[in-house]
């Protein structure tokens, strides 16, 4: 842990208090800020799905189909 000193709008943090659920207003950062991280990790990750090349020609029901009776029979 570090300790800081952070001049934080008390309206805003009473506000996060409230709709947070947190007891105490360390709690209260500390979920806005992993909430913060995990909006944004989660925003990276959409981006990237603009940047698949999907091959249209790909027969994912016969690749399925496929993997499956292979697995039967090495089950067998």
């Amino acid at each position: 842990m570090v300790a800081t000193n952070l001049a934080i709008d008390p309206d805003l943090l009473n506000r996060a208090l409230e709709v947070g659920g947190a007891s105490t207003k360390k709690e209260t950062v500390t979920l806005a800020l992993r909430e913060f991280i995990a909006r944004r990790e989660r925003a990276k990750i959409v981006g990237i799905f603009n940047t698949i090349e999907w091959d249209d020609s790909f027969d994912f029901k016969a690749d399925r189909a496929r993997r499956d009776q292979k697995h039967e029979s090495a089950s067998s």
